[in-house]
């Protein structure tokens, strides 16, 4: 499992305010506490914009209504990430600009970097940075692990089509309890 990386993928406080599921954040924690167990890395990935947005082009759909919200700027507490998963001091945070978790970002640098050939998705939301970055990791070519219950989305049936009938054809889809299990 040495070339397998965790990904902890927008669990901020703002965006976890969208979904209705109170027990996510203790299957999640589950699962970062076993990666943690098994020397397995964390990697956290937030979104995060400049102060003014700079980033965004009023073109895009999803971030252009934030240019005078102020969110997912260094000074927004919606940008924290929960504190049940919150980032140990070894951990990398890697800061995407756009839906998927390499869109914008270094993680593909840090993945080769450290040899991460395996990777084992989590986060908020299914149909959001779980899809975008599995349909990414996949042209990539990395093996990829999803954590079912790992993901959470406000739309349920998305989540359940996601997670049993698309994500199946990229990735092994499987639960935190049985992951966490097979780590031994």
């Amino acid at each position: 499992m040495s070339n397998t990386a965790l990904l902890a993928m927008d669990i901020q406080n703002g965006i976890l305010s969208r979904i209705a599921a109170a027990d996510y954040v203790p299957r999640l924690t589950r699962a970062v506490d076993a990666a943690r167990g098994a020397g397995i890395p964390v990697l956290h990935v937030v979104v995060g914009f400049r102060s003014g947005h700079p980033e965004v082009s009023e073109r895009n759909m999803a971030f252009s209504a934030l240019g005078a919200s102020g969110a997912f700027t260094p000074g927004d507490p919606g940008a924290a990430i929960h504190p049940d998963v919150a980032p140990r001091p070894d951990e990398t945070v890697i800061t995407k600009k756009r839906i998927s978790a390499f869109a914008g970002s270094d993680l593909e640098m840090v993945l080769r970097a450290q040899g991460i050939t395996d990777l084992v998705l989590t986060g908020v939301a299914t149909s959001g940075v779980v899809l975008s970055t599995l349909r990414q990791a996949a042209d990539l070519d990395y093996r990829l692990t999803v954590l079912a219950d790992g993901c959470a989305d406000a739309d349920e049936e998305v989540h359940r089509v996601l997670t049993e009938k698309v994500f199946p054809r990229q990735a092994t889809v499987t639960t935190v309890e049985e992951w966490a299990a097979a780590l031994g």
